[in-house]
C-alpha cells in the first residue's frame, strides 16, 4: 500500500492543477478523479443520453471503459481507447460529470479504478468523496476550498485561455448549481472528513497556494 494523499473540495478549487505539481514536487502518482467522471460525462453528452436518467445512465455503462496512462509524468484519460484529455474539459461536460456521479452505479464502476492506482502507488488522488469514501485512509486528507466568486473568476480566465466564449455571470452561475450538487447529493455528498485540513486559496497565488499545500502535507506526514 502507497501513501495516500487526498484532496478534496468544490469545483473550481485549483484541485488538478495544484495537485498535479504538489504530486510533481513530492513524486507521487496523481490521480485526478474528476477526469474520470468527466470520461464518462463525455460519453454519455456524446449518446445524448439525459444524465438525469438514472436507468439509461447505467444501461449506458457497460459500453465504457475508461483508463488513464502516464506518459512522462503526465496524466491521459482514455474513453474506449481513444485520448479524450482535451474533450473532456468543455464547459458542457462540468454538467454531465456532476449529475452522473450522484449515479451510484457510476461510483462503484469508477470505485476499483481509484483503490487500484491507490494501493500500488503513493498518490495524491483529488475529488469531492476521496478523503470520506474513496480513501478514508490516507495518511493526509485536505479539502481546498476558495469562495464561489473567486473560484468562477479562475475557471473563467481557464476557460478563455481555451478559447471558449463563456461569460463571467455563466461561469459563476454554473460554479454555485455544481456546488448545490455535489453538497445534496445523496451518494458521496461533498463536504470535509472528519480528520481533513481546511485549506481556503481565495486570497492566495497559485504559488503561494502550492506552498500552503506542501507545508500542509509535510507537518501531516511528520505527525506521529
Amino acid at each position: 500500500m502507497g501513501i495516500n494523499i487526498a484532496i478534496d473540495g468544490p469545483s473550481g478549487a485549483g484541485k488538478s492543477t495544484l495537485s498535479r505539481k504538489l504530486a510533481e514536487r513530492l513524486n507521487y502518482i496523481y490521480v485526478d478523479t474528476g477526469a474520470l467522471y468527466r470520461t464518462v460525462g463525455l460519453y454519455i453528452l456524446r449518446k445524448k443520453i439525459d444524465p438525469s436518467d438514472v436507468e439509461k445512465v447505467e444501461a449506458a455503462l457497460p459500453e465504457i471503459e475508461v483508463s488513464l496512462r502516464y506518459i512522462n509524468g503526465e496524466q491521459y484519460v482514455y474513453l474506449n481507447g481513444e485520448d479524450v484529455s482535451s474533450d473532456i474539459r468543455i464547459h458542457e461536460v462540468s454538467q454531465y460529470a456532476s449529475l452522473v456521479s450522484a449515479v451510484p452505479a457510476v461510483r462503484r464502476f469508477l470505485f476499483e479504478t481509484q483503490r487500484r492506482l491507490a494501493e500500488e502507488h503513493d498518490v495524491i488522488m483529488d475529488g469531492r468523496d476521496i478523503g470520506t469514501v474513496v480513501l478514508p485512509d490516507a495518511e493526509v486528507k485536505i479539502f481546498l476550498t476558495a469562495s464561489a466568486e473567486v473560484r468562477a473568476q479562475r475557471r473563467y480566465n481557464e476557460l478563455l485561455e481555451r478559447g471558449q466564449q463563456v461569460s463571467y455571470k455563466q461561469v459563476l452561475a454554473d460554479v454555485c448549481r455544481r456546488d448545490e450538487q455535489d453538497m445534496n447529493r445523496s451518494v458521496a455528498p461533498l463536504k470535509p472528513a472528519e480528520d481533513s485540513v481546511i485549506v481556503d486559496t481565495s486570497d492566495c497565488s497559485f504559488d503561494e497556494s502550492l506552498a500552503l499545500l506542501y507545508q500542509t502535507v509535510q507537518e501531516r506526514l511528520r505527525r506521529p
